[in-house]
C-alpha cells in the first residue's frame, strides 16, 4: 500500500496541468485581486483602514427644525464618516466638485439634499448617510404623530444603537469590504479540486486510459485501489488549500479569522467536496476526457460566480431572492463557513455549513461509487 500512495502521489504532483488548476491558478488570481482591489482600505499592517470622505455643506438660511437637526447630524458625523470642508459659498462647493476635491455637497435645507459629480465608493457612502438620517427622521415623524408619549423611548433606543455598533466589532477586527472576493476565491480553490479527482477517475478507467487498462488487471482489489487515490488526492488538495490560506494571509496580508482549528476544519472539508465533486465528474459514463474537464471547468466557475468570486455582490442577491442556491451551492456554503469563522463569529451557522459540505460530499461519492461498481469491460 506505501508503494502504491507513494508513486500516486508522485504521479500527481508531477501532472502540471492538474496542479496548476488546482493549486498555482488561484493563487495568481489572488494576486490580481490584491493588485486590483485587494489593499483598498488596509494600511501597511494589513488593518482596515478607510478616510473619512471629504464633503461641503451649505446652509440655505433655512431655520427649520428639520434642517437644524440634519445639520446637527452632520456635525455629529465630522471627523468620524464625513470630513466637512470649510467651505460656505455654494459656488465654491460646486468648483470642488468639479476638481474632485470635494465628493458631494450636503444642502441643509427642510428636505435635506446631496449632490454628487459621479457614482463611486464615496458617493455611495455620502447617499448611505443621507438616506439613514431620512429613514430616522420619518421614523421619529411617525412616531410622534401615531405615539408621541413613545418618542423618547425611540430616541433612547437609537442612541443605544449607535452605541454598541461603536463599540463592538465583529470578531474583534474591522471588515476590509473586499475581503468577500477572497472567500469566494478560496472556495473555488477548494471546487478545483475537481481537477484532481477528474484525473483519478479517468486513470482509473481502463477503455479511456492505458494507465486505467493496466489498473483494471492488477490483482490488488479495485476498492484498495479507489481508497489509497482518494486519500492522496485528500492530502495533495488539502495542503494546496493550506498554501494558498498561507499566501493570502502571510503574503497579501488579508485576514482570515484567528481560530486556526476552524480554519483548517474548512479547508479540509472544502478540499474533500472538491476531490469528491472530480471523482463523480470523472465516473460519468460515455463521455470523452476533454468534455469531462469541460463540465469539471463549468462546475467549479459558475459556482464560484454564484459566490461572488466575479461580482462580489452576487450572493446577496441571490439570498434576497432564491436562498435556496445559496444552501446547494458549494462555493457558496464554503465562503459563508470563512464569514462565519472569520466575521461573523457564528457558531451555530458555521456549524450548519460543515454539515451540509459533508452531506454533500456523501452524496457525490455515493455517486461516484455506484458509477465505479457499473463498470464491465468485455475485452482490455
Amino acid at each position: 500500500m506505501l508503494h502504491l500512495f507513494k508513486y500516486r502521489f508522485l504521479q500527481t504532483i508531477r501532472n502540471f496541468p492538474v496542479m496548476f488548476w488546482a493549486l498555482l491558478f488561484p493563487i495568481i488570481l489572488g494576486t490580481l485581486f490584491y493588485l486590483s482591489f485587494g489593499s483598498a482600505g488596509l494600511d501597511s499592517t494589513g488593518e482596515s483602514r478607510w478616510d473619512a470622505v471629504k464633503t461641503a455643506v451649505i446652509r440655505d438660511g433655512d431655520a427649520s427644525e428639520n434642517a437644524r437637526a440634519f445639520e446637527e447630524f452632520l456635525t455629529q458625523m465630522d471627523g468620524e464618516m464625513l470630513d466637512i470642508k470649510d467651505i460656505s459659498l455654494e459656488s465654491e462647493a460646486l468648483d470642488a466638485l468639479n476638481e474632485e476635491t470635494i465628493s458631494g455637497i450636503f444642502y441643509v435645507r427642510d428636505t435635506p439634499s446631496l449632490t454628487v459629480a459621479k457614482n463611486g465608493l464615496n458617493e455611495s457612502i455620502l447617499t448611505s448617510v443621507l438616506e439613514s438620517y431620512n429613514q430616522n427622521a420619518a421614523m421619529f415623524a411617525e412616531i410622534a404623530r401615531t405615539h408621541p408619549e413613545k418618542l423618547p423611548d425611540a430616541i433612547e433606543a437609537v442612541a443605544d444603537y449607535r452605541n454598541t455598533t461603536a463599540e463592538v466589532s465583529l470578531g474583534g477586527k474591522d471588515l476590509n469590504p473586499n475581503i468577500q472576493y477572497f472567500f469566494a476565491l478560496i472556495a473555488y480553490a477548494c471546487l478545483s479540486g475537481a481537477f484532481l479527482g477528474v484525473q483519478s477517475s479517468i486513470d482509473g478507467q481502463a477503455n479511456i486510459s492505458a494507465l486505467g487498462a493496466r489498473r483494471s488487471i492488477t490483482p490488488t482489489h479495485k476498492l484498495t485501489l479507489i481508497l489509497i487515490d482518494m486519500a492522496v488526492l485528500f492530502i495533495i488538495h488539502f495542503f494546496n488549500i493550506l498554501i494558498l490560506c498561507l499566501y493570502v494571509t502571510k503574503a497579501l496580508k488579508i485576514s482570515l479569522g484567528d481560530d486556526i482549528g476552524s480554519l483548517l476544519l474548512v479547508d479540509f472539508m472544502g478540499s474533500m467536496i472538491g476531490v469528491c465533486l472530480g471523482v463523480a465528474i470523472g465516473c460519468l459514463a460515455r463521455i470523452s476526457y476533454s468534455l469531462k474537464i469541460g463540465v469539471c471547468v463549468l462546475l467549479t466557475l459558475f459556482p464560484g460566480f454564484l459566490a461572488g468570486l466575479m461580482f462580489g455582490n452576487m450572493k446577496n442577491i441571490i439570498e434576497l431572492n432564491c436562498p435556496i442556491i445559496n444552501r446547494i451551492n458549494p462555493a457558496a456554503v464554503l465562503s459563508d463557513a470563512f464569514y462565519c469563522m472569520g466575521i461573523y463569529n457564528d457558531m451555530e451557522r458555521f456549524t450548519r455549513c460543515l454539515v451540509i459540505l459533508a452531506v454533500m460530499s456523501i452524496l457525490l461519492l455515493t455517486v461516484a461509487f455506484l458509477g465505479i461498481r457499473r463498470e464491465r469491460y468485455d475485452s482490455i
